[in-house]
């Protein structure tokens, strides 16, 4: 890595904000086999839930601050356990409950929200901006006197005034906050916009200095990837992500996307991270079984079709050199079982290797030419062309060797 970057600090809420996916709800067990998986993909800070929201939820933050909290499994990279996190809004119940739910892991944070937008104090919380600097900093008080960590969030940071925004959050530092979340809650923001609300934040908030700026974006508009790039190259130095994506309408920014951007230019971003890539596919895959959010198929990096070529122009390409047309290895992410996908848009060097890989290497030109024409006969009428198919082929052209 460049000597001159920063660590950046990967949080993941995928048990919080990514259980808030319609439909997906995760018992304890599965969070804790989770949460486990994240200690061993390298992930900094764990938001574990959100202690106060049922008995199920505590018991779970709880769970997980005693059993996964004190683990070192595989972090030798880090060197310390990762941090154990609970959600609360800035109300005394919540912080109480949730510091409770953390008290036995050895490195925990309470991470408290407030929304700050105009439409936010208005029409939901119905109260002014005076009442809403009060609350935070009560509430950021009272998180302090029980944990050491405080992270605040203001709500709907990206829909709120500028200033107003560097008067919360500069109260809040001289409360004792040490991170400071800027959400884009319903993914408005597009990369510009944010990328400049968190540098005037991070060049006009009293005591900026003092603390670490966090990026969370949503997907609403697909650019959440997009706005936590922005955010890190503005200043942000924690980004809170999930796996897949997977969150609130549309989702959360997925970690596999941003970390692998900043693999794939490491002389580009001021940053470095310290998750194992050789994890991610993996990780992947558990979250999507248990959560049941299954994956697209042409969801980058982690998606069916993310290191698959038909074009035959691309596999001809990458069998000379995967450079060509891979800017990731797959092996990089964890995958270790690709194979071409042969279809109507192949070409006969991405056949010809696929009728060796299946022991039909010593065919006579005469034999493959015509293989290959039924073979793109078949693509014709049939959508997905398996090995069993290009073996009826062949064995109608020649004896099975």
């Amino acid at each position: 890595m460049p000597a001159q970057t920063e660590k950046l600090i990967i949080f993941d809420t995928s048990l919080r904000d990514g259980e808030q996916s319609p439909g997906v709800t995760l018992n304890t067990d599965e969070k804790i086999q989770i949460a486990k998986q994240m200690s061993r993909l390298g992930v900094d800070v764990l938001e574990a839930g959100f202690p106060v929201a049922s008995k199920g939820d505590f018991e779970a933050v709880q769970r997980i601050a005693r059993e996964v909290g004190p683990l070192m499994v595989d972090r030798e990279k880090i060197g310390e356990p990762m941090t154990i996190c609970g959600l609360a809004r800035a109300v005394p119940t919540d912080i109480k409950e949730c510091a409770e739910a953390i008290a036995d892991a050895p490195r925990k944070r309470i991470h408290i929200f407030l929304a700050t937008s105009d439409l936010h104090l208005k029409y939901k919380l119905k109260i002014d901006r005076d009442e809403c600097v009060k609350r935070a900093v009560a509430a950021v008080t009272l998180g302090k006197s029980l944990v050491d960590d405080i992270e605040f969030s203001p709500e709907d940071a990206g829909r709120s005034d500028r200033d107003f925004l560097c008067h919360v959050l500069g109260k809040v530092i001289e409360a004792g906050a040490s991170t400071l979340n800027i959400p884009d809650t319903v993914g408005y923001n597009t990369p510009e916009e944010y990328g400049a609300l968190i540098k005037y934040l991070v060049e006009h908030t009293p005591g900026a200095d003092k603390v670490r700026f966090s990026t969370h974006c949503h997907n609403d508009l697909g650019l959440a990837t997009a706005n936590t790039l922005a955010g890190i190259q503005n200043g942000a130095r924690q980004v809170e992500v999930t796996i897949n994506g997977i969150g609130e309408r549309a989702g959360n920014t997925a970690m596999e996307e941003v970390v692998m951007a900043i693999h794939t230019h490491p002389n580009y971003f001021p940053v470095h991270h310290t998750i194992n890539t050789q994890l991610i596919y993996q990780t992947s895959r558990m979250v999507s079984e248990l959560s049941g959010m299954m994956v697209q198929p042409n969801k980058a990096i982690v998606g069916r079709n993310a290191f698959l070529h038909e074009s035959g122009i691309h596999q001809d390409g990458v069998l000379k050199n995967r450079q060509t047309y891979e800017i990731i290895t797959p092996e990089t992410v964890g995958v270790t079982d690709i194979a071409l996908v042969l279809g109507k848009h192949s070409g006969r060097n991405a056949f010809r290797e696929r009728c060796k890989e299946l022991g039909y290497g010593h065919l006579a030109e005469t034999e493959f030419q015509k293989a290959f024409e039924d073979f793109k006969a078949l693509c014709d009428q049939t959508k997905n062309v398996n090995d069993a198919h290009i073996l009826s082929i062949l064995s109608t052209i020649i004896p099975c060797p």
